[in-house]
């Protein structure tokens, strides 16, 4: 007799499948969030023997003019990464895995992005990808340094990184995935974070083929011609517009304007016309 087994997918969620066993899911889920809070201390404590012990065994690494990616830094790391001209950190960590409060990072003048994320099987939402991606690309343009990390600096963070070089270093998930290897050797991906970054790379495909679409007739509009728009923002940023005359943003899709408004952050639809406005970064809700 066959019986439908109920189990944990690669991205979390609940698959059916057929077989002779039943795989309580809830149980599963139990198990590895006690699972991962039980060997926190323990698998740091290791890591942090292997840092002092292996000199290849690296807390951070450079992998990126304007990224670090590391393990969780301890109190004591803070005035180190300052020093290397880090002014943000992204946490990928549960609360019950970090170890430097937002105000130590402040007194720093480091701004301090949180973005909890599950340990081992799981990866960042989209939306939590989207905004990690382009907090480290405003740091980066400003030419300040950001601090990825999660618990060891192979896996959650790992995820942040490849998607950033997919998006603003035009890198195929693939030559991410070498490029950040050959500087940390230790970096691995669960199949669920990996299927993270092949998702987001195919969004950001489709997302650039729809804002062609969107300017194939467009004209660049420099700040002295927005100046009205401008004054009206309040911004200090160099403002760019993308005007297209003949296409109407009422006649793209919905799953489009989801993708603009998630992916490609640095710009927004004006309320009534035809206009992809960029903004300095806003707050990026979750898809």
């Amino acid at each position: 007799m066959n019986m439908k087994i109920t189990e944990l997918g690669e991205d979390g969620r609940e698959i059916e499948s057929s077989g002779k066993e039943m795989v309580p899911v809830r149980a599963k889920k139990v198990l590895v969030l006690a699972g991962a809070r039980l060997l926190f201390y323990p698998t740091l404590f290791y890591n942090v023997v292997r840092n002092k012990m292996q000199a290849e065994f690296r807390w951070w690494d450079e992998v990126d003019q304007y990224i670090l990616l590391g393990a969780v830094p301890f109190p004591s790391d803070v005035p180190q990464l300052k020093l290397l001209g880090v002014r943000g950190v992204v946490t990928l960590n549960e609360p019950y895995e970090t170890l430097v409060p937002s105000e130590l990072y402040q007194a720093h003048e480091m701004e301090h992005l949180v973005l909890p994320t599950r340990d081992y099987l799981f990866a960042p939402s989209l939306g939590n990808i989207c905004r990690a991606v382009d907090f480290i690309y405003w740091n980066a343009i400003s030419g300040k340094k950001t601090y990825v990390h999660c618990k060891a600096g192979r896996g959650r963070s790992t995820t942040v990184v490849l998607c950033y070089l997919v998006k603003y270093k035009n890198m195929t998930p693939e030559e991410a995935f070498e490029h950040v290897r050959s500087i940390r050797p230790r970096v691995l991906l669960a199949r669920s974070q990996w299927k993270a970054v092949q998702d987001f790379s195919r969004q950001i495909k489709l997302l650039s083929q729809a804002v062609d679409s969107l300017s194939d007739d467009a004209v660049l509009v420099t700040k002295e011609d927005l100046e009205g728009y401008c004054a009206a923002s309040g911004s200090s940023y160099e403002e760019l517009s993308i005007i297209s005359s003949s296409v109407k943003v009422s006649h793209i899709r919905r799953p489009i304007i989801a993708m603009l408004a998630c992916l490609f952050t640095s710009f927004r639809v004006s309320g009534t016309g035809s206009h992809l406005v960029r903004d300095p970064l806003p707050e990026v809700p979750a898809c």
